[in-house]
């Protein structure tokens, strides 16, 4: 790793970064930022092979900087340093491209091994944060069979949720009340065992809807 980028807003969780990917990487050269805007101005300005992110920033989420960050330049890997460690969080970071989800709270030599690890092509995930994705989509998956035995309605329902659907749209595409398709959709969320409308647009696609 030579160009290396820290964003993190609290000055003591920089300069502890910046030791751990000193020791991880003896010659790289490490640029910091504490807000999404001083991250821009360097990423437009270098190109990076390893970027820290923090979730939290003054003037705006990490995910943002990460999202763009790997628009505008794919190769750059991409690590969440943070404290969070929530299934909100890790999925949206996973989903935006991060190959990596590392908590602060973890000791600095394995942190420092895990950086290490990842340019080899090993993903750098806490393993807690392993354990939770694990959990996650032990939950997520279907509780019985391929289509969890979701009537023909609730099929059609699901199929329509996931293309962005509003629950009065899906009411007056199937011609049925609202409340039903409110009682549909709790029905297809308590078989797939999922809570949000993301998780029921997966498995629509993974069914074929």
């Amino acid at each position: 790793m030579k160009q290396v980028l820290i964003v993190e807003d609290v000055a003591e969780t920089r300069a502890w970064l910046g030791e751990l990917v000193r020791s991880a990487f003896e010659d790289c050269i490490i640029h910091e930022a504490a807000t999404v805007a001083a991250a821009r101005e360097l990423w437009e300005r270098h190109s990076f092979e390893l970027a820290l992110i923090d979730l939290g920033l003054p003037d705006g989420s990490g995910l943002d900087v990460l999202r763009t960050l790997r628009k505008a330049n794919p190769s750059t890997l991409c690590v969440i340093t943070t404290v969070v460690g929530d299934d909100a969080h890790i999925v949206a970071a996973l989903s935006a491209g991060a190959q990596g989800y590392l908590l602060k709270q973890q000791p600095a030599e394995q942190l420092s091994r895990q950086l290490v690890q990842l340019h080899e092509g090993i993903p750098a995930l806490s393993p807690s944060i392993a354990r939770r994705i694990m959990e996650h989509f032990r939950m997520t998956g279907p509780v019985a069979g391929d289509d969890a035995g979701l009537s023909e309605r609730e099929k059609q329902t699901l199929s329509l949720i996931a293309r962005g659907c509003r629950n009065a749209d899906v009411a007056g595409n199937l011609g049925i009340a609202e409340s039903t398709v409110a009682s549909h959709i709790k029905s297809i969320y308590r078989k797939l065992g999922i809570s949000t409308r993301a998780e029921a647009s997966w498995h629509a696609t993974r069914l074929g809807l």
